[in-house]
């Protein structure tokens, strides 16, 4: 049998939102952008889905635009803020834990003459508002703190942090990461003082290859790609309409408070039986999202034990997906000692996690210990 605990590397498509996929495929196939009534049919899908999406992060239709994902989103964010407002200011403010579609946008601009700034998190793992505010001046054109962080769970307070820099430099535009937050905690982009949000859709249910970005009003981009008047110019090209509206079916199945619920008494009973496993220490904060749940395991290296769980049918991660197995910059970040750093595994939940799939994770992380050869 069996366990799926990989929730935030991707998520198990939801049965409506596979099904509402087929059936833009094979039966409502048009292009929005035909004038016909096959045309019109695709571009009520459309419309709904976009609405699905707005509602969820308190948002009108008209400020969310779809991408091919959570990456496109954080690109289309930093670059678009940073070219439309390089004449105003070259200062770009980032946490050092941000998805590496952040950090790697940030080191092209970079490179290119910006002055990034990288908040380092407190030992927590937690990006606090004075850290960010003592960096944020008259030249700084954008600041981007994700919601959630997607290899510990560190919920970051993003209204106490946007507040206070739209009250010491209101020009400054606030982007959030909310990839790992979308669905799990209620959003509001006002509450949240953001100007941007980035949200995927294959963490929620949906499939690959589809997200979006809200763009407050009055808040301009300058466009990564050009050729089309889809989503207003600003992310052109034929919308992947089966993903889009496949996203717009998960985000209508949002349980926010039941999932929650759910999934915390997982988390609770997780930590409770890792913990009696010798040499099983938590590096997520006590407060972390409970989706998230970031352990090290002994001085067996993640990747060792990971294959070891694997064989048995145990599927969790040494950390991002994205990273590929490269040493964690999130973990080396939080000083947690190298031990520790190169024999973390991050576990993520969903709605369909079981008691089951955590007795065999610490069946599975008791018999490695005893069984893989140590560093």
């Amino acid at each position: 049998m069996e366990h799926y605990l990989d929730n935030s590397a991707t998520t198990k498509v939801s049965q409506g939102a596979a099904e509402k996929a087929f059936e833009i495929m094979t039966e409502n196939y048009g292009n929005p952008s035909s004038l016909h009534l096959r045309g019109m049919y695709a571009e009520q899908e459309l419309v709904k889905a976009r609405k699905e999406v707005a509602g969820r992060l308190g948002a009108t239709a008209d400020e969310i635009y779809f991408t091919s994902g959570g990456t496109e989103a954080n690109n289309l964010a930093v670059f678009g803020v940073a070219e439309a407002k390089k004449r105003r200011g070259r200062r770009i403010v980032v946490s050092a834990v941000e998805h590496s579609s952040i950090m790697e946008s940030a080191k092209k601009l970079e490179d290119n003459g910006f002055d990034v700034v990288r908040i380092m998190p407190r030992e927590d793992g937690t990006i606090h508002k004075e850290d960010v505010l003592e960096n944020v001046d008259e030249n700084t054109i954008l600041v981007s703190v994700m919601c959630v962080n997607n290899e510990t769970g560190a919920i970051m307070n993003i209204s106490d942090i946007f507040s206070a820099v739209k009250a010491k430099n209101s020009d400054v535009i606030c982007h959030t990461d909310a990839v790992q937050a979308f669905g799990k905690i209620s959003l509001s982009a006002s509450k949240l003082h953001a100007d941007l949000i980035s949200v995927s859709g294959h963490k929620i249910h949906a499939p690959k290859g589809v997200g979006a970005i809200f763009v407050k009003k009055g808040v301009r981009l300058v466009p990564l790609h050009y050729g089309g008047e889809q989503e207003k110019k600003l992310r052109p090209g034929t919308e992947a309409i089966p993903l889009i509206a496949a996203m717009g079916v998960a985000c209508s199945e949002f349980n926010i408070d039941k999932n929650y619920g759910y999934v915390s008494k997982l988390n609770s009973y997780a930590k409770e039986k890792l913990l009696k496993i010798d040499g099983v220490v938590l590096n997520s904060p006590e407060n972390a999202l409970p989706y998230v749940l970031n352990i090290s395991a002994g001085k067996v290296r993640s990747e060792t034990m990971l294959h070891f769980l694997e064989n048995l049918e145990v599927y969790v991660s040494s950390g991002s997906a994205c990273a590929k197995g490269k040493p964690s910059y999130v973990l080396e970040s939080m000083n947690i000692g190298r031990d520790r750093a190169d024999s973390a595994l991050r576990i993520s939940f969903s709605k369909l996690n079981t008691e089951e799939d955590i007795d065999a994770l610490c069946e599975g992380i008791e018999k490695g210990l005893k069984t893989l050869a140590h560093k």
